[in-house]
């Protein structure tokens, strides 16, 4: 769930939903939005559709302008579900779930539990954003994930990463060229305000994670005094966010590696890294130093100096027990390939599959056509070179990946519109915690500095992307329950 790596860097599944193909968009004429509801499930394998038709909600399609300065021009389906409210109903509540290019269409099942006293309370509205999922859903026929990718141990590594992102921005233009001037976050926004119009509500209500805050900052700046209660999770700095946002995350992984190092070498008995820090430090440089050399062959797949700092990187926003055993059974299994090929376990394989196979190819087109859609980047490959160099010494194993080239350098359209500069007093819970990975912890300030009706809830001493409902703090989810169902901000920021 959440920010991006395709789904592995901040959540969710690794392999794309099986959608219906992508059409072309259709000429209807201007008309009030209208939601045509129905039944979920599209087929016998759609499990989520079904799950979502055994809890009583609906899915509907919404049309709605593929370019907004042709309103009567052609149009796209956007695709959402409802699960409305059965207790004393406060409104609609839009859920996003990140990525960008995260689907959402599911999130009312989950979220209507973490929010527990206050879930019946909203009809939760989950969206496929533009372009994602069963909205119009694009494909770029990518041959792996793509983004983020290493840049790898030397220049050779890198002249070939150079040449694969390019290769996938052109991916890109060749098959769905005609889409790519129109996906961007501030259509995505404008396609929430055509919702809102079409559930006849004057004001809604968002809870969102990791890119759904910079998403969530967007609208309350394009379309102000139309929200009502308003949580931004896990947020982002809207100033730094693009296709270069991984830029400032380097030191915090660096620090997430070692605090789960220490807690690998506490469990040696079970895992088998090392019984100090140093020691499974040293197994995973004994990785890299492998992936960079002959590679690592797990299964049927290759991982070199491109692929397995992503690896390493992707599981490293959940602190939790589970998930830190999770991510020593991946390191384990990388260290004994260091040795000879091995096969992976059904989960890993699963994580590979997604990473190194077309499998994701729809979740990840959505992810890079979204961050190269909002802001241009630096298209000059050495300036990538001497970035990550000079920082391989203070981020010895990420700063390849965080500071690496990506398909924006290569994309063949430019951004049709500005960034959207964030500066509103529009009210906003903001929940942050001071150990994120991902959306560091600076971001938290300098987004309140931008929304400056916004409250801050700081969760101390947590290394964790998305927290409300998902981190099992009570204090965090208690405030945010109580903002849900009184529409008080706090008076002044809170931490737990």
């Amino acid at each position: 769930m959440k920010l991006l790596l395709v789904a592995a860097l901040l959540g969710g599944t690794l392999t794309a939903p099986a959608e219906p193909p992508p059409s072309p968009p259709t000429s209807i004429s201007t008309s009030a939005p209208r939601i045509e509801w129905g039944h979920c499930r599209l087929n016998a394998g759609d499990t989520d559709g079904a799950e979502l038709d055994r809890a009583g909600a609906e899915c509907g399609e919404l049309k709605v302008p593929l370019d907004y300065s042709r309103p009567d021009g052609p149009k796209i389906s956007i695709a959402m579900s409802r699960l409305k409210a059965t207790g004393h109903r406060i409104g609609a509540m839009v859920l996003n779930d990140g990525g960008p290019g995260g689907p959402g269409l599911s999130m009312p099942l989950r979220l209507r539990t973490m929010m527990q006293a206050a879930g019946t309370r909203y009809d939760l509205i989950g969206l496929d954003p533009r372009f994602v999922g069963r909205s119009t859903p694009i494909d770029c026929k990518l041959p792996f994930a793509g983004w983020p990718w290493a840049g790898g141990a030397s220049r050779a590594t890198f002249d070939r990463v150079v040449r694969q992102q390019a290769d996938l921005a052109a991916r890109c233009g060749a098959n769905v060229g005609q889409y790519l001037p129109y996906v961007s976050t501030r259509n995505t926004a404008r396609d929430i305000d055509q919702m809102r119009i079409a559930l006849g509500e004057e004001k809604i209500s968002y809870l969102a994670y990791s890119y759904g805050t910079y998403l969530g900052a967007v609208y309350l700046q394009m379309f102000p005094g139309h929200t009502d209660r308003v949580v931004l999770d896990g947020p982002l700095d809207p100033e730094l966010y693009g296709a270069q946002l991984l830029r400032t995350v380097g030191p915090a992984n660096e620090a997430a590696l070692r605090d789960w190092a220490t807690w690998a070498a506490a469990r040696d008995r079970t895992y088998q890294l090392g019984t100090t820090t140093a020691e499974v430090m040293a197994s995973v440089d004994r990785i890299l130093r492998v992936a960079a050399g002959p590679g690592l062959t797990i299964g049927k797949y290759r991982l070199d100096d491109g692929s397995a700092p992503v690896v390493l990187f992707g599981p490293l926003a959940d602190d939790r027990d589970a998930a830190r055993a999770t991510y020593a059974g991946f390191v384990r299994t990388m260290l004994r390939a260091t040795y000879g090929p091995v096969e992976p376990s059904a989960e890993f394989g699963g994580l590979l599959a997604g990473l190194l196979t077309p499998a994701a190819s729809q979740l990840s087109s959505a992810q890079i056509a979204i961050v190269c859609g909002d802001r241009a980047v630096p298209r000059d490959p050495a300036a990538y070179w001497r970035d990550i160099q000079a920082h391989r010494r203070t981020e010895p194993h990420f700063a390849s990946l965080a500071r690496s080239i990506s398909p924006c350098a290569f994309w063949p359209v430019r951004p049709r519109e500005a960034p959207t500069r964030i500066a509103n007093a529009e009210p906003a819970l903001i929940v942050a915690a001071d150990g994120d990975p991902r959306a560091v912890y600076p971001n938290a300030a300098a987004l309140q500095r931008k929304l400056t009706g916004a409250r801050l809830i700081t969760l101390r001493d947590a290394r964790k992307h998305g927290i409300f409902g998902e981190y099992g703090n009570g204090c965090v989810d208690g405030k945010v329950i109580r903002y849900l169902l009184s529409d008080r901000l706090p008076a002044v920021d809170q931490t737990c």
